[in-house]
């Protein structure tokens, strides 16, 4: 044999093949679940039932209408308050989601207005509400959801 082929042969045998896909995949796995006991130990053990009256005292009341957050800019504050007054919402969050340029809102809109209607005939009762502003906007991102 030619001593560049054995050379070659002596290094390819120095290498280790690697493990089969699901031992990775189970090494991968470990990890991921050693990191989340480490960063949150209470998200694997057990908690108090959602109806159990532990939590019943603890959960959010949408009996009065959101009041805006300090963080908002102008122009959410303008949507927060337009959908506010028009749909009288028990949850509403407003985010400009286009890095602040105006051109694109996130909303998440709660609300008895929406009692019955169908996802689409929601959205268009808030694109309605909208009208003037999205003329403007890229797009926007909606959730609704009745209450």
């Amino acid at each position: 044999m030619a001593p560049s082929r054995a050379l070659a042969r002596s290094a390819a045998s120095a290498f280790v093949r690697p493990p089969p896909r699901a031992t990775l995949r189970l090494l991968f796995m470990a990890r991921r679940i050693s990191c989340l006991a480490a960063v949150r130990p209470t998200a694997l053990q057990p908690g108090p039932l959602r109806n159990s009256p532990a939590t019943a005292t603890s959960t959010r009341s949408y009996s009065q209408a959101p009041e805006p957050p300090d963080y908002l800019n102008e122009a959410e504050l303008h949507i927060f308050n337009k959908i506010k007054a028009e749909l009288a919402p028990v949850k509403l969050e407003v985010q400009d989601i286009s890095g602040g340029c105006g051109s694109m809102y996130a909303l998440e809109i709660e609300s008895a207005k929406f009692k019955g209607l169908p996802i689409i005939k929601q959205h268009k009762l808030v694109n309605a509400v909208l009208a003037e502003e999205i003329k403007s906007w890229h797009g926007v991102q909606l959730r609704t959801k009745a209450v």
